[in-house]
Formats: C-alpha cells, structure tokens, sequence
C-alpha cells in the first residue's frame, strides 16, 4: 500500500498554502494497492517534533480521519466534504478537521499515516488518536506513510 500527495514529495517540503501560514488547506492524498479484505482506511496526520525537533516532547495530531471506504482512492486538496461513510476524530486543537503544520521552532516532520483495517469501526463519537488506536488494534492489514517536512517561513 502507497500514500503520495501531488503537492510535495516524500521527504520534501510541504508548501505553505498547506500550513497555518498559509490557507491551512489539507493537501492533496492519493494511496493505491489497498489490500484484498479491506473494510475501511484511516488517516492520521502527526508531528513527532513537537514543540521542538532538537528536544521533542509530544507527538502533535493535526487530523484524524477513520471509515474511509476502501473503493475511495484520494482526498483531493482542501476536503471539506468528506467521502460518505467516512469520520473525523479530534486533533490536538481540541476540534475536527484538518490543522496543518505550525511549529513554533525548527523544522518538523509531518506523517500522514494510512491504514488498511478487516472492518468497518463503530461510531467512536470524535475519537482522539488514542481511541481511534485502540479500537483499530488486531484490525491492520497494512500501513503506509508519506512524510513531509515544514518550517516557518518555508515556501
């Protein structure tokens, strides 16, 4: 299974318009090879650099997404609707949606986690990213990543 955005490559630079610097925009997704069996995917976007890459202290969540459909193939850039069937969790501003990278200082990194599950989650009522894992456990077919980076001022 493969993630890939059209706006920046892996271990390249998000641009700006995806930030809070910017238009805060979610950026274009894409994934392919979803494995047979497939029920429902999750999104997790995460900063393990916060609030400083040179002595983190917290993994930052910037959006969670759960039952995604598997015949859903992207997010186009800016989702404001979206797929039917499919659920947001809570980030770490208390709030759904996505929140795009922020760092106060330094250059983070930015995952943007996809899983394949063998089911279709209940209703967990806007989950965090702790209990969207831990209704997600012994369901993972696969996972894939694509990471991007971004610091203040980056274009």
């Amino acid at each position: 299974m493969e993630i890939h955005s059209s706006a920046f490559a892996s271990n390249g630079i998000i641009p700006r318009q995806y930030t809070c610097e910017g238009t805060d925009l979610s950026p274009p997704l894409r994934w392919q090879d979803i494995p047979a069996g497939t029920q429902s995917l999750v999104l997790i976007v995460e900063d393990p650099d916060a609030p400083d890459p040179d002595a983190p202290q917290r993994i930052w969540v910037h959006w969670v997404v759960y039952d995604i459909p598997p015949s859903v193939q992207d997010l186009p850039a800016g989702v404001r609707k979206l797929p039917p069937g499919s659920r947001e969790g809570i980030n770490d501003w208390q709030r759904t949606g996505y929140g795009g990278p922020c760092p106060p200082i330094g250059r983070h990194r930015y995952f943007f986690r996809l899983y394949a599950l063998d089911t279709v989650l209940p209703d967990l009522q806007h989950p965090d990213k702790d209990r969207l894992q831990a209704a997600m456990g012994g369901h993972v077919l696969a996972e894939a990543a694509l990471m991007g980076r971004y610091a203040k001022g980056d274009r």
